[in-house]
């Protein structure tokens, strides 16, 4: 996330300057190849070919450049989540960098509950059926814990927001026995009332349905300069699309679910009535 940002604000800085890759390359004496993969956030960063960029697109001022350096320091920094590359596929590493960094995420989830709303029972089940019966205990509890430690890092960062959207089949859909629903019921009834937390359910007897795509989530970020981010995940692997003309797209679709979801209050209402019958 943090190679992303630097990348961004390195390219706007080029553009400022009306400088096209292959100038800015030759000047600092690198790869026009390298400048164009510094710039998509995609390897690391040399402290000296940052101060040579900064440089030639007249930078000059030595807090700003402080800003800059101190951001390529910590883009080359491991994330928390190496602890767990164990359990943790190459692709997903940079949803955790999106979710760490997002002032705003917005989801759509078809299939089961939010991670970030998840009780730590029902992530259980959820993490064992993803890859069952390959996974194994112990590598279950390992993708839990991972999931523990996203829900506490996210409630402790201030400002931000989950708003997410879940059909009601997956909240119907039995993750774990008849406890494990009712106690994932409470806890999204009780999570529905934070401040960082805006909660919609989308009931079956709604006809704008509007994704017939499958569930995916969108990152947004406050005074980065970093563009809207969706993730949609697939079997093997997933994709992320920043390019407007597709998080645009989406955007819509998110706007389309929240006009006709319930509104947070009435969602809460219809949780309740599904946990007085589970």
């Amino acid at each position: 996330m943090r190679r992303l940002q630097l990348g961004t604000q390195l390219r706007q800085l080029r553009l400022e300057c009306g400088l096209f890759l292959q100038a800015a390359a030759a000047a600092v004496g690198v790869s026009e190849t390298k400048i164009s993969r510094m710039e998509l956030g995609r390897v690391g960063f040399k402290r000296a070919d940052v101060a040579a960029l900064l440089t030639l697109y007249g930078v000059e001022n030595a807090q700003e450049r402080a800003g800059f350096l101190s951001l390529a320091r910590e883009a080359n920094a491991p994330g928390w989540w190496q602890q767990y590359y164990d359990v943790l596929p190459s692709w997903f590493s940079t949803f955790l960098g999106l979710e760490g960094s997002a002032s705003t995420i917005r989801s759509y989830d078809v299939q089961c509950v939010p991670a970030l709303l998840q009780t730590e029972d029902y992530a259980r089940v959820v993490c064992g059926s993803a890859g069952a019966p390959r996974v194994s205990q112990i590598d279950v509890e390992r993708r839990v814990a991972l999931r523990m430690k996203r829900q506490e890092l996210f409630q402790a960062q201030s400002g931000h927001v989950l708003h997410a959207v879940v059909d009601e089949g997956a909240l119907r859909r039995p993750f774990g026995d008849s406890a494990v629903m009712r106690q994932q019921l409470k806890y999204l009834i009780e999570s529905s009332e934070r401040p960082d937390v805006c909660l919609q359910v989308m009931p079956f007897s709604s006809s704008g349905h509007p994704v017939a795509a499958g569930p995916f989530t969108m990152f947004s970020f406050c005074d980065t300069g970093m563009p809207d981010v969706v993730f949609i995940e697939q079997l093997d692997g997933a994709i992320y699309l920043d390019k407007l003309e597709h998080t645009g797209t989406y955007a819509s679709v998110l706007k389309s679910l929240h006009r006709d979801s319930p509104s947070p209050q009435n969602s809460r209402e219809l949780l309740r009535g599904l946990l007085n019958t589970a």
